[in-house]
């Protein structure tokens, strides 16, 4: 296994996990389907060159304070079978959001092999900046400090993707949505390409197929095609994510397990 790449773009791409609706899913549910943004945990397996390789779950949870409707989101992701026992990962990301899912901050807790960093990044909308620090813990030490401009309302990787999902793109219809990493500010380029059936953990469910645009320069150097399959119904859940990339690396798959 290379080094560390396919643990840290695992990351990277569920983190952009999170479109049109119509179709109800072929596999229903119980009880009626409670339309996005909700309260909702999913769970998915990680593939890594056709063998498993971890599982993530992803929480996300309104408040209303003050009559600003808030939101929580948090990531987990664990590396498994074989991928642990050559390179043991165990990452947190919580992210804290207002409105329409603009960042207010965010905190990554990663544990990986032998390191172990803490990275937060702070939005100020007053000012317009993003606040980017990067701490080795076991060192007590910074290792990065950075400040971008961001817009009025940036998200962070996951609140792009919440973003997304409360959009009403057709196959063939492009959105660009504002994300900020603390370190770049971009506006992520989205493509509805096609609509497919898509059989996983959770069920059969009848979906749209995105193209999203964040490797290659864009806010991640690395050279990767990033594809996201959201269910095409009210939830619009993201029911698949796959990364591609060339040899040796080859294709990262977050595929859905469970729901609640």
């Amino acid at each position: 296994m290379p080094g560390r790449s396919p643990q840290r773009l695992a990351v990277a791409c569920l983190a952009f996990l999170l479109a049109p609706c119509s179709n109800p899913q072929v596999k229903p549910v119980d009880g009626a389907a409670v339309p996005f943004p909700s309260a909702e945990t999913l769970t998915y397996n990680i593939e890594w060159r056709l063998i498993y390789a971890g599982a993530a779950r992803i929480t996300l949870e309104p408040t209303v304070l003050a009559d600003q409707q808030k939101w929580h989101t948090r990531l987990h992701v664990e590396s498994g079978g074989l991928v642990s026992k050559l390179y043991k990962l165990e990452d947190t990301y919580d992210v804290n959001m207002v409105e329409q899912f603009c960042a207010v901050d965010t905190h990554l807790d990663s544990i990986e092999s032998k390191r172990h960093k803490e990275t937060k990044v702070t939005y100020d909308r007053s000012r317009g900046k993003a606040t980017y620090i990067e701490r080795d813990v076991l060192k007590n030490a910074t290792l990065k400090t950075a400040e971008v401009d961001i817009p009025a309302c940036a998200g962070d990787i996951i609140g792009g993707l919440l973003k997304l999902r409360t959009l009403h793109l057709e196959p063939g219809q492009t959105a660009q949505i504002p994300v900020s990493d603390g370190k770049k500010s971009i506006m992520a380029r989205v493509d509805a390409q096609d609509r497919e059936q898509i059989k996983v953990d959770a069920g059969t469910y009848n979906t749209v197929r995105y193209e999203v645009f964040v490797f290659n320069g864009a806010l991640y150097s690395r050279k990767a095609e990033m594809y996201v399959w959201l269910s095409d119904d009210a939830r619009r859940l993201p029911v698949q994510l796959r990364a591609r990339m060339s040899f040796p690396i080859g294709s990262i798959t977050f595929a859905l397990e469970k729901e609640g």
